[in-house]
């Protein structure tokens, strides 16, 4: 299991990177077997968000370090580095490119964009 990660350097330029999850066996909700989970990470709080098909953003730092899951649609994501990555069903997109030059999303499907957010600060 990985996610992507958004981030920006010292400079200020955003840098796309692979993150792997660890995943331990344990016992999550008794009486029911060990599965297989990650650490827990304390939130805000989560959201659902929309983005219209067709919706294209200016460029922009992330307001709050955050991550998005896809439920439905594709958007593409570019960081200012030029590197890109597409968005879509099941993708996990973790952000933290909160100052420098940001990102620019579009979405690229038919159908409208459709995610979960969940805020950190």
């Amino acid at each position: 299991m990985r996610f992507q990660k958004l981030y920006s350097d010292a400079q200020g330029e955003s840098h796309w990177e692979d993150i792997d999850v660890e995943l331990e066996e344990r016992n999550f909700a008794p009486p029911a077997k060990a599965i297989e989970v990650s650490r827990g990470e304390r939130v805000k709080q989560t959201m659902f968000l929309r983005l219209k098909s067709g919706w294209d953003e200016p460029v922009h730092p992330t307001p709050v370090v955050q991550k998005l899951v896809c439920l439905s649609g594709k958007v593409r994501v570019t960081a200012s580095d030029g590197e890109y990555r597409d968005i879509g069903p099941g993708d996990v997109w973790h952000m933290e490119d909160k100052h420098g030059k940001g990102h620019h999303t579009v979405v690229t499907s038919e159908e409208d964009f459709l995610s979960v957010i969940i805020q950190y600060e």
